[in-house]
């Protein structure tokens, strides 16, 4: 039978990305605390309780940290960093737990998050972001990543040209615009994330820097589609920013769904993320589900 069946569930949102926060740690001791691509998917369908990530608690493999937390885009393929779902994952544990700092184990490494400067704010340390061409990944070399050569239309008069690249955990590609709306990114968001440039795919951001204390962006993101938020993109976003100068290290990302403050800290070059993390209902998974999913 799956881990999910009968389990319970919290729908929740971080600035608009739909988030659902699955607590793992305690199935250890009743069967496999695993979730397949199929489960994963299946969660996401009508029936369930659609999201664009689905972040699963399971017991910690290092001491010291919370939980392991494997994250699923909505097509069940695995994503290794989800800012807005991981401010979720810790308003869900400060609030059961009245701790107000907590380290969590995901793909991407550790990640340490505490109590925002206001109740209603948490902040994540989403690490140090990866520049080289083969840690975004890219499939060839470019030694300089703060623009890569990939474009969409003509040659001579393209539509979208010379992102800036960088990871975050996942690969993040940032088109610089003028106006974030006036780009059909439901059509161009699936070209460019499957694009041969990118083997693991990657979420495609566009970005207007307002000024350099605010930039404002919309993304298609990896293996969920369009969306109201993407953290780890504001973060990419104000990293690649800050890298070409045109922004300082700490500014607000305004996204469809709300604003995150992001901070590029020089001393180490983690970034923190902070914003809030909207609960909106709790659930069980009907077994029926998971009733063609071997």
């Amino acid at each position: 039978m799956s881990a999910l069946a009968n389990h319970a569930f919290a729908k929740m949102n971080g600035i608009g990305n739909e988030i659902v926060v699955v607590d793992l740690r305690d199935s250890q001791g009743q069967g496999r605390a695993h979730v397949s691509p199929e489960e994963a998917r299946a969660v996401a369908s009508p029936a369930g309780a659609p999201y664009d990530q689905l972040m699963v608690l399971q017991p910690p493999r290092l001491d010291g940290t919370e939980a392991y937390i494997t994250i699923y885009n909505n097509d069940g393929s695995e994503a290794g960093a989800c800012g807005n779902g991981m401010r979720c994952v810790v308003r869900r544990i400060f609030e059961k737990t009245g701790q107000t700092t907590a380290t969590f184990q995901t793909r991407a490494g550790l990640l340490n998050c505490w109590q925002g400067p206001a109740p209603d704010l948490y902040t994540v340390d989403m690490g140090a972001p990866k520049f080289g061409w083969q840690d975004i990944p890219l499939a060839e070399e470019f030694r300089d990543t703060r623009y890569i050569e990939l474009q969409v239309g003509p040659i001579d008069n393209p539509v979208l040209h010379s992102p800036s690249v960088v990871s975050m955990g996942n690969p993040h590609a940032v088109f610089w615009v003028d106006d974030v709306n006036a780009y059909d990114l439901e059509r161009f968001g699936p070209l460019l994330e499957n694009h041969p440039i990118f083997p693991e795919r990657a979420n495609i951001t566009l970005a207007h820097i307002v000024d350099r204390d605010h930039i404002t962006i919309r993304t298609w993101e990896r293996g969920a589609g369009l969306t109201r938020a993407c953290g780890s993109a504001a973060c990419a976003t104000a990293v690649a920013a800050a890298r070409l100068k045109r922004a300082n290290r700490v500014v607000e990302i305004t996204l469809p769904g709300g604003k995150l403050g992001i901070e590029w800290r020089e001393r180490d070059d983690h970034v923190l993320m902070t914003g809030t993390a909207d609960f909106e209902y709790e659930g069980r998974f009907d077994p029926a589900l998971f009733a063609s999913v071997a």
